[in-house]
């Protein structure tokens, strides 16, 4: 029945300010049609402000979106250096590594690398 995945909304209070963070700090690739999508891979992340929409705004918590990365400490770096601020030290699960950080508006997000192979 379910076939895809075809986006994800992220919810903002301020579209412009999001949308900046996600294409100008970490350099998503902006959608040519669509001024507040853009793409990470084949995923459409889409902001909304649900406060536009009759709805109380409250940020994505405890379901990081695993923002992939080849080298997730020079990535950090990178992010750091462009004022990113991460949540503790990049962890190790014994699978992948992890790098958590927050959007402008508190959207829990985190780099990721998967560091043991599938069977």
């Amino acid at each position: 029945m379910i076939t895809g995945l075809d986006f994800i909304g992220i919810p903002s209070t301020d579209a412009e300010r999001s949308r900046a963070f996600y294409v100008d700090t970490l350099g998503l690739r902006p959608d040519d049609s669509a001024r507040f999508e853009f793409w990470v891979g084949e995923t459409c992340f889409g902001i909304w402000e649900p406060e536009r929409q009759g709805r109380p705004f409250a940020p994505q918590s405890n379901a990081h979106l695993a923002l992939h990365v080849d080298d997730i400490e020079a990535a950090r770096a990178e992010l750091e250096s462009r004022g990113v601020d991460f949540v503790g030290d990049t962890f190790d699960t014994g699978v992948c590594h992890m790098a958590l950080f927050q959007d402008p508006d508190g959207n829990d997000l985190m780099l990721h690398h998967r560091h043991t192979p599938r069977d």
